[in-house]
């Protein structure tokens, strides 16, 4: 097939553009890199199945026109969006512009050539999770940040092409996700921040009491997932949830991390409104219609993604 990856120079991006050359596709990249790095695309450099890597914005319409003119897409992967949290409460604008608006200006071009849309939101469009069931795709959502708030504008968008116009879409929320070659900076997630500062003997840092915990995703289990959700005609007009099945606390995971109790400190959360106390993954849905299941546990995630640190990766 000729597929597109939004965002597929990012973190996520790139596992899912691997799984889809392994696949035997053709795949076709558009990433503004304002998270993503052309690096993290480095190894596919010279394969025969990746097309084209375009360096440009989800929201100019011309290049997207040039874009779907000159490839009929059977897929588009829209994994392009920005993604901090705190940045969408600083700068909302920034935020609605390219993940709800940018969104709309690709569910355009899809529609015209019948193009499925696989849309990536995200776990924190959620509620807090209240027991140990987890948190299925009925469970209530709350906009905590804008961030959130922007993705379930562009998952309504999603949905309502589906339902107007009968293009395939679906709309997917994995839950907190990492492994190698995502950031070990300010931008990255807890897991590479503390990995990153236990193997160079820093303090790590909790927002707040660290109690509030979270599902954490090995990013192979979420790439394959991704890339399922695309090939199947059964989850169309569908949300899909994908996790670990899960949680652990924050406190808990920096002691699995760095081991030493005195090595971790508390300090003041910046923006405490935007938390969720509880994230746990319900995925008995995408076990039941895609046959997926998380394949890889925490402890051996977390030992992956350190090798990879360790090792001098990117990020």
């Amino acid at each position: 097939m000729k597929l597109l990856v939004t965002g597929g120079a990012g973190f996520i991006g790139r596992w899912v553009v691997g799984k889809l050359l392994e696949d035997g596709h053709d795949v076709w990249v558009l990433d503004d890199l304002s998270n993503g790095s052309l690096a993290n695309l480095e190894a596919f450099r010279e394969h025969a199945g990746l097309k084209d890597v375009v360096v440009g914005d989800l929201k100019d319409g011309d290049l997207l026109d040039q874009l779907f003119e000159a490839s009929a897409f059977d897929i588009c992967y829209h994994l392009g969006a920005s993604i901090n949290v705190q940045d969408s409460i600083d700068d909302p604008k920034t935020t609605f512009l390219n993940d709800t608006v940018g969104t709309f200006y690709l569910l355009e071009r899809c529609k015209r050539s019948g193009t499925k849309v696989v849309f990536m939101s995200t776990c924190m469009v959620y509620d807090r999770c209240h027991d140990d069931s987890g948190i299925a795709e009925s469970h209530p959502t709350k906009p905590a940040s804008p961030y959130a708030g922007a993705k379930i504008a562009a998952e309504n968008m999603v949905l309502s092409y589906y339902h107007a116009y009968e293009l395939p879409t679906v709309v997917i929320r994995p839950f907190n996700t990492y492994g190698p070659f995502q950031k070990t900076g300010g931008e990255g997630g807890v897991v590479a921040i503390f990995i990153k500062n236990a193997l160079d003997g820093k303090t790590l840092s909790i927002y707040g009491e660290g109690t509030q915990t979270r599902d954490l995703l090995y990013v192979e289990d979420c790439a394959r997932f991704v890339v399922e959700a695309g090939y199947s005609d059964r989850v169309n007009g569908q949300i899909v949830n994908a996790g670990l099945g899960r949680d652990i606390s924050v406190n808990d995971l920096a002691q699995l991390i760095v081991g030493d109790p005195s090595r971790i400190r508390h300090v003041e959360h910046i923006h405490p409104q935007s938390e969720i106390q509880k994230l746990l993954c319900n995925s008995a849905k995408a076990k039941e219609m895609l046959g997926w299941e998380p394949a890889v546990s925490l402890e051996e995630g977390i030992r992956r993604t350190s090798e990879w640190i360790s090792s001098g990766g990117l990020g």
